[in-house]
């Protein structure tokens, strides 16, 4: 038995015991009508699945985002690795363990990266929408540096957000000056900004800081809704032009790209349609990223269900 042995160094085979975040819980019923509990478990170096049979509780959903300490064995399953949970419960008073090992975090300076974003909004020529991009950074700014930006899809780890709003501002920088005869490069930048924003509203996080649900504006109303909306009681607080109001609304209700995807409207400027693809392109990246983590060069991952197919690593 192998005591709180990161995840990513796991191996079929290995008797595992220790405490994990539990990422994700579902009872589910098998085939021959027993109960299971399907869950994911998560350190800072990676997640896998994992699966107890014969479990109806108390462990379920309403645990998701917390710690756990789980007991079991990693097996193969479909050429992945899976953890068969023997024993499992949340964690009581006098449990010791390392936060710092468990919670995922972004590869990135947190600071560094806030820093970086405050200096491309000073680095904007139009004091409109540089206006809007600081009074939502000073709205937003202490919970968007820390939360996920997502509750599983990509960059589900703390200060996630942060990273992929980094990423996107650095190619919409890139290929706003490219295409500065068909864009903006200032709507750009800021509609690239603050697409996000409104998540800080739109999720629920655990006391680790991890997303665990949607709040009640957040299932209903949306983080593109509510982003705009934002966007737009800042513009007419600060006097921005109806138009460039108007405008970066549109980015930010838009950068789905359709609404099969949630988007409220299609791109109908040009600096929309970038601002999606940008999204799509980093969100996209990152996914390979993480899925790159869990196999060797050479090698194809399992199936990913945010791309619907497996992919290949070559290097």
């Amino acid at each position: 038995m192998e005591y709180q042995r990161p995840i990513a160094d796991w191996e079929i085979g290995n008797e595992i015991e220790g405490f994990y975040v539990l990422k994700s819980a579902q009872q589910r019923t098998s085939n021959s009508g027993k109960p299971f509990l399907n869950a994911t478990l998560a350190d800072r170096t990676g997640a896998v699945e994992a699966k107890m049979w014969d479990y109806s509780g108390p462990v379920g959903q309403a645990d998701e985002g917390t710690v756990v300490k789980v007991r079991g064995a990693v097996t193969e399953f479909r050429g992945a690795a899976q953890f068969i949970i023997a024993r499992i419960r949340t964690v009581q008073e006098g449990d010791k363990f390392d936060l710092a090992d468990l919670v995922p975090a972004a590869p990135i300076d947190p600071a560094d990266a806030w820093a970086e974003l405050q200096a491309a909004v000073d680095d904007l020529r139009d004091s409109d929408y540089q206006a809007v991009c600081r009074r939502m950074m000073e709205q937003y700014g202490e919970r968007f540096r820390t939360i996920p930006a997502a509750k599983s899809m990509h960059h589900s780890f703390l200060h996630g957000l942060l990273m992929h709003t980094v990423n996107m501002v650095r190619c919409a920088q890139g290929l706003g000056d490219l295409y500065r005869d068909v864009v903006d490069e200032d709507l750009l930048i800021a509609g690239t900004l603050l697409h996000d924003f409104a998540k800080c509203e739109e999720f629920v996080t655990s006391s680790l800081g991890l997303v665990t649900d949607y709040s009640v504006n957040g299932q209903l109303l949306g983080h593109l809704v509510m982003g705009a909306r934002a966007a737009a009681e800042a513009a007419r607080e600060l006097g921005v032009p109806e138009e460039k109001s108007v405008l970066l609304q549109h980015l930010l209700l838009s950068h789905h790209g359709e609404p099969e995807f949630g988007a409220a409207v299609r791109p109908m400027c040009a600096e929309a349609e970038m601002l999606n693809l940008i999204d799509l392109m980093d969100s996209r990246m990152e996914i390979y990223r993480e899925a790159f983590e869990e196999v060797e060069p050479g090698q194809f991952t399992k199936r990913i269900f945010a791309l619907d197919k497996k992919v290949y690593r070559h290097f």
